[in-house]
């Protein structure tokens, strides 16, 4: 009994260390783990391309272009609207003014606090301008820095990675490298396709969601569109939060409350499509993780490597059930992570 005890505190101590490690690591792990799953991205055309006898330096720079190519575009789109929005400043301020009066008459009203107390009280906790912009400076610095690194290690994994196949074949003893070759088979095809899928569930919801909010009229219907497809890389989340931004600045807009329930329902319809055609359409059982470690990897995620740690949090998930999957002592915990499969007979506890 001690014995088994004695394990399990070793493993847990095992997971902290590792849970730490990932923490204090990130600055070095979270683009190297980005360019890597990108790359998973990017295998099949540059496949094909050196199947075509195009020289594989040649195949690996036209996807590392097509990369920039995307990045460009998206960039391009969302700053083209993002600039639109930009023209109703005027109206913005207007109505931020208003709540703001409005606020410091109901809390002199009700609290007895006058508005020159208020300002008074506002300027011992306002930050200085000079510091907000070291902010932003310093995000921005931080922002192109990690780009320019996924870029770097995209292209240099790409180049390289019959190289690093090899030194992984070469970790295994003989017996086992059948199994290592599997497990790495499976675990980019799984990224991979996982990468696919949700490409092709974002296009489809910005047809949907640009369709529905076209229809309803609402102020700059094709950037609504964009931010709730591109917030789908956030399972659960992502999709509430961008129709919730979009009711708000309808509301903000002055849009009529049947606009805002017609957007309430587009979102609806949209999930009810997503989750009950295209889901088992596009993106099938390729990422078999049940909706409780779902939710685990995410919330991991999100304390580990912020919101980068949350796009990550589903294909390493994936990838991680698939090595327990094929590691003995492992499997228990690849069960554990995957889909409950008990076809039609009745489990009870």
């Amino acid at each position: 009994m001690s014995l088994t005890i004695n394990l399990v505190i070793k493993k847990l101590l095992l997971l902290f260390l590792v849970i730490v490690g990932l923490y204090y690591a990130k600055v070095f792990l979270m683009p190297l783990t980005i360019g890597g799953i990108l790359v998973t991205l990017f295998l099949p055309f540059c496949h094909w391309m050196e199947n075509k006898n195009l020289p594989k330096g040649v195949a690996v720079f036209i996807c590392f272009l097509t990369l920039l190519l995307i990045i460009a575009i998206l960039t391009f789109l969302l700053g083209w609207k993002v600039a639109e929005l930009t023209n109703d400043i005027s109206l913005l301020k207007q109505k931020i003014i208003e709540f703001f009066t409005q606020t410091q008459e109901y809390i002199f009203t009700h609290l007895g606090i006058s508005v020159k107390e208020q300002f008074e009280i506002l300027k011992l906790e306002k930050p200085s301008y000079r510091s907000i912009m070291q902010m932003v400076a310093g995000s921005i610095t931080t922002i192109f820095a990690n780009l320019v690194l996924i870029l770097v290690y995209f292209l240099f994994l790409l180049y390289y990675r019959s190289h690093l196949k090899t030194f992984l074949l070469k970790l295994s003893v003989p017996s086992q490298r059948a199994e290592m070759e599997q497990i790495i088979h499976s675990a980019t095809k799984v990224s991979q396709q996982y990468l696919l899928g949700l490409s092709k569930m974002i296009f489809c919801l910005w047809i949907m969601y640009g369709i529905g909010f076209s229809i309803l009229g609402v102020e700059n219907a094709l950037f609504f569109a964009v931010l709730c497809g591109l917030l789908e890389i956030v399972p659960f989340v992502g999709n509430i939060t961008g129709t919730t931004l979009t009711i708000l600045v309808s509301a903000l807009h002055g849009a009529e409350f049947s606009i805002l329930i017609g957007i309430v329902i587009t979102y609806g319809v949209v999930q009810f499509i997503q989750g009950w055609i295209l889901e088992p359409l596009i993106l099938g059982p390729q990422v078999k993780i049940n909706p409780l470690f779902t939710i685990l990897s995410l919330v991991l995620g999100e304390l580990l490597w912020g919101i980068s740690g949350i796009i990550l949090a589903i294909p390493v998930t994936a990838i991680l059930k698939i090595i327990c999957d094929h590691i003995e002592p492992l499997k228990p915990y690849g069960f554990l992570i995957g889909e409950i499969k008990n076809g039609n007979k009745k489990v009870f506890l």
